[in-house]
């Protein structure tokens, strides 16, 4: 089956749902990858600060899946911020996966301290977007204040905006200032596994226990991911869900074949809890900056 796209604010179509690679470890990633393609995944989402770019780009090859059939997502991280930095980040990342262009190529945290390095990384994107070598450029992590900020710098809107969102924290308000702008809103963490990794907090409860979810998928014949899934794409999001398990990534695509009631989706929005999973974007993290990316 042909995946279903969204079309960008630029005219270019990504796939309604991607494979995700953050916290694949390189070893695995070759394989999800090619597993994913092998699927019917046409959408292939990574970044220079997951370390597995080369993985990414050698389970592209592996697959036999020609590579002007997949959408390339990667992020340039914050300590390679500022023009010819960026531009060299793009070298990297090219390097690493072994092609020449990519299909979306975004900032992958908004770096509130620095901001004026933050926009002079976007006007690198936008060089590459001039001259053909990525298709389409976007942001990560950005809230709605970053953007308005952001905005009134530069001269591409970006075609998407990467964030954190699942049944509970859902951004209504971040999804609501991307829409005003013709940005995409892009789902990480879409099925909540935020929400049970460790590392930004306490006391979480796993999206996919949830008890409404269950009753939902219940209802369908389907699992609380691919609820979660359909629940992103019938509200107009694009969703990269993380595995490398094989059964699971097939599941995660088998999303086309049913729908949630509007009932259904305002139930899944009520479980909206406000909370944060992840790191918050409005707080500067020098840490961030001191993690090199290797060169290709």
């Amino acid at each position: 089956m042909s995946t279903p796209v969204f079309t960008l604010n630029n005219g270019v179509e990504i796939p309604v749902i991607g494979l995700g690679v953050y916290q694949s470890a390189p070893e695995e990633t070759a394989a999800a990858v090619d597993t994913a393609l092998r699927t019917g995944y046409r959408h292939i989402d990574t970044a220079a600060a997951y370390r597995n770019e080369r993985e990414v780009g050698e389970g592209i090859r592996r697959s036999g899946v020609d590579r002007s059939e997949i959408f390339v997502e990667t992020k340039v991280w914050v300590s390679d911020y500022g023009y010819d930095q960026t531009l060299h980040a793009f070298g990297k990342a090219t390097g690493k996966l072994g092609f020449d262009t990519l299909d979306l190529l975004i900032l992958h945290q908004p770096a509130p301290a620095r901001f004026e390095q933050t926009i002079a990384a976007y006007k690198a994107l936008e060089t590459l977007l001039d001259e053909g070598r990525v298709r389409s450029i976007g942001v990560s992590n950005f809230t709605p204040a970053q953007l308005d900020r952001f905005l009134g710098e530069v001269s591409v809107v970006p075609a998407v905006n990467q964030v954190e969102l699942h049944p509970y924290f859902v951004q209504p308000a971040l999804q609501a200032a991307d829409a005003e702008h013709g940005i995409l809103t892009q789902a990480w963490s879409p099925i909540g596994g935020i929400t049970f990794y460790p590392g930004w907090g306490d006391d979480r409860r796993s999206v996919l226990d949830d008890e409404t979810i269950g009753a939902i998928a219940a209802a369908h014949g389907k699992s609380a991911a691919q609820v979660m899934l359909r629940w992103h794409l019938q509200q107009g999001r694009s969703a990269i869900p993380k595995s490398t398990n094989p059964v699971r990534i097939a599941q995660n695509f088998d999303v086309f074949d049913f729908e949630l009631s509007a009932a259904e989706l305002a139930s899944i929005d009520a479980l909206d809890t406000g909370r944060r999973g992840g790191p918050d974007p409005e707080v500067d993290r020098p840490a961030f900056y001191d993690f090199v990316i290797d060169e290709a």
